[in-house]
């Protein structure tokens, strides 16, 4: 019964039905570059957030999402928590292929997240 509905699916769609799982895709060593900046910045803004917290209060926080975790959760496991997301989402487009949107995802957290923790802690 269930190779009829398939069949018919096939027939009404125009393409058959997926037969199994793809092929894994090739390492990619720029890739995996791109992954452990990616994480390093994840971990740099993670580390500068807690101190600036720590340092100045909750209201330093511009992420509003970020701050609202660290108001319910406490400071270390709500930060902890965005960041274990963060990171997670980024393997996850790492092991999809789309490095280049890590690499944009990188710069971004560089430019707007630990350049502006270094100059507010360290300058």
């Amino acid at each position: 019964m269930a190779a009829n509905a398939s069949a018919a699916t096939a027939i009404l769609s125009g393409t058959p039905p997926p037969t199994g799982w793809n092929a894994p895709r090739q390492a990619s060593r720029v890739g995996d570059v791109v992954l452990i900046v990616f994480l390093l910045a994840q971990c740099l803004d993670g580390v500068f957030t807690y101190i600036g917290v720590a340092t100045f209060g909750i209201d330093v926080e511009a992420n509003p999402v970020v701050a609202g975790l660290m108001a319910n959760l406490g400071h270390g496991p709500g930060l902890l928590s965005a960041k274990l997301v963060a990171s997670g989402l980024g393997v996850g487009l790492h092991l999809l292929g789309v490095h280049s949107a890590i690499a944009l995802l990188t710069g971004f957290y560089m430019m707007v997240a630990v350049a502006p923790w270094t100059l507010i802690l360290f300058f």
